[in-house]
């Protein structure tokens, strides 16, 4: 499913000195990334043979192009609370592909993407290599879910999914699926197993369209990318924290659904009106 209700914003035409920023920080933040990505798989080749599916090494090579990339955007980046430091599982709202980069920045994730994601160009092979986990959001496949999730849970891995299913424009949370909870809920996992929510709100930069980095409906992602590499003065991302529940303490899916996307919300909410 993607949401599409909201019309995008109006595109600004990039004028001649936009196209300088665009290629400044897009050769350096390629640079950084894909440099990144390199040194992540010759590193991996030692990595995976002495650990298998656990990553010791690695995902602190993403967390740090991560970081740089809002250093080259020069875009603002705060994070509220406190991160869980366990094995484990969070869960936060999407509106843009900046999210992946906002959430690796602070905390070594791990994150749960729809299967068609990995056939996509560039993205599909980033997302392969960082050690994402790709699935088909169906009710008949939960069984598969469950032993992927146990398998990367047990090898100290936090995995990260928006239970939306989409992104939006960035000014709402939307309901929560609740098929992926279900996976949390076995037997084998449920005894310790903590749950994070977090919030992701962006500000715009001043005088923009306040969706300025939500990216939804049929929107290009080159296009996208090229708006947020143009704009002169940026914005802001903002991550909120709340506090890790454990799984041991709902009843069920449904319930540990509804609490989540409650905290997520009221996070979410609060400092929007802030902004």
């Amino acid at each position: 499913m993607t949401w599409s209700e909201d019309p995008a914003p109006p595109t600004r035409p990039i004028g001649p000195g936009d196209w300088l920023r665009v290629g400044g920080r897009g050769l350096v933040l390629g640079a950084v990334t894909f440099g990144g990505l390199a040194v992540l798989l010759l590193l991996r080749l030692i990595e995976r043979p002495l650990f298998g599916v656990a990553r010791p090494w690695t995902p602190w090579i993403t967390q740090g192009v991560c970081r740089l990339a809002f250093l080259i955007l020069r875009m603002g980046y705060r994070v509220e609370g406190r991160q869980m430091n366990t094995a484990g599982c969070v869960v936060a709202n999407h509106a843009s592909w900046l999210d992946i980069f906002a959430l690796n920045a602070r905390k070594r994730v791990y994150f749960v993407s729809k299967a068609e994601v990995a056939g996509w160009p560039g993205i599909g092979w980033l997302a392969r290599a960082t050690g994402t986990v790709f699935i088909n959001r169906t009710a008949r496949e939960a069984r598969t879910q469950t032993e992927i999730f146990r398998e990367r849970l047990k090898a100290g891995h936090r995995l990260l999914f928006f239970p939306e299913g989409t992104s939006t424009d960035g000014r709402r949370v939307l309901p929560f699926k609740t098929t992926l909870f279900a996976a949390f809920f076995d037997p084998a996992l449920n005894g310790s197993l903590k749950v994070q929510p977090v919030s992701v709100i962006y500000a715009a930069p001043e005088g923009e369209d306040a969706r300025f980095y939500g990216w939804w409906g049929d929107m290009g992602f080159g296009p996208h990318l090229l708006k947020v590499l143009a704009c002169r003065r940026q914005g802001a991302v903002t991550l909120v924290y709340h506090p890790p529940v454990a799984v041991a303490d709902f009843a069920d899916r449904k319930a540990l659904a509804r609490h989540c996307e409650a905290t997520v919300r009221a996070g979410f909410e609060a400092r929007l009106t802030a902004n």
